[in-house]
């Protein structure tokens, strides 16, 4: 079996391959991709050559943890049948190429336990529950509180300040330097951070990436205060020590999503409680794969990219 990729041989050189899939086993699925996201974070790390060692990273490789489709094989112990429509986190199921991520693709083999029914109406906008399952792993759970200011008016950006209106929260400030990128804002407001003089909040998350912020947000946050890094960052993090110690800051990082993370978001987007409508502002033919992952890594207005893979063999 083969199926038609998205392969990054190395940085910046990127397009489209056939590449043989792994046998499906009683357990795996094969699903047909419709959509696909790309990730301005970590898969741009990787198109860029920035990425530090990571385990199981490698080149080439095919990107993508962000992936829709329908069921086409379903192996005897699934539970799943043909037809239905399912997110896969990406899949490494690829006879000659890295799958760290390897959701970018016309067709891949997957073990059931790894994907997630949707509804069959989500169309595009589902290839967006693994972003949407991380800002929400980043605010779930004992002991975290929910933002009074992010960082950061990207995709995540976005998603941790719906997740906080869902959550019966006060809507929470937003800032962002970029001026298109401040529209937008849906119950919330988002402002330069210079428009901004409060010193006092509880709990900022940065969505940004940008660890050189960390000593300026040290400064807003009250006593107690927390600073949540719910972004990924490549270089070394430092921060002035006096400043933090008399806030008694506490830092936090937060990971990759789990999966009630998914299922928990998930039943949010279903049952109208979170939208996941405006945040995709690009789409293109798979066709035109390499053209897509240089605009969405370079083009400050593309905050979301989808590759469409309906008509790829």
């Amino acid at each position: 079996m083969h199926t038609t990729s998205v392969i990054l041989k190395g940085p910046k050189d990127l397009g489209l391959d056939t590449l043989a899939l792994k046998a499906p086993g009683a357990d795996d699925l094969v699903v047909e991709i419709s959509h696909s996201g790309i990730s301005t974070g970590t898969e741009k790390l990787f198109w860029t050559g920035e990425m530090p060692p990571f385990p199981g990273m490698g080149y080439p490789l095919v990107p993508g943890y962000e992936a829709v489709g329908e069921v086409v094989e379903a192996g005897a112990d699934t539970h799943y049948t043909i037809g239905d429509r399912v997110f896969v986190p990406g899949a490494n199921c690829y006879e000659d190429a890295f799958g760290l991520f390897g959701g970018a693709t016309r067709r891949l083999v997957t073990a059931a336990d790894r994907v997630t029914r949707i509804d069959a109406g989500l169309g595009a906008e589902g290839a967006l529950l693994a972003l949407a399952a991380t800002a929400r792993h980043a605010m779930a759970g004992l002991n975290k509180q929910t933002p009074d200011l992010i960082v950061g008016h990207g995709v995540l950006g976005r998603l941790l300040a719906r997740l906080t209106i869902a959550a019966g929260a006060p809507a929470p400030m937003v800032w962002e330097i970029d001026a298109d990128r401040r529209t937008g804002a849906e119950g919330y407001e988002c402002i330069h951070p210079d428009e901004d003089e409060r010193r006092d909040y509880t709990s900022i998350y940065d969505a940004s990436g940008n660890g050189d912020l960390l000593n300026s947000l040290i400064g807003r946050i009250a006593r107690g205060g927390e600073i949540v890094l719910a972004g990924f960052y490549t270089a070394p993090l430092s921060f002035a020590f006096p400043p933090a110690f008399m806030k008694e800051a506490r830092l936090r990082i937060a990971a990759e999503w789990q999966p009630d993370d998914l299922l928990a978001t998930r039943t949010l987007v279903e049952s109208g409680a979170l939208s996941l409508g405006g945040l995709i502002t690009h789409t293109n033919k798979a066709a035109d794969a390499t053209a897509a992952y240089e605009q969405a890594f370079t083009d400050p207005a593309c905050l979301k990219m989808i590759l469409d893979w309906k008509g790829v063999a």
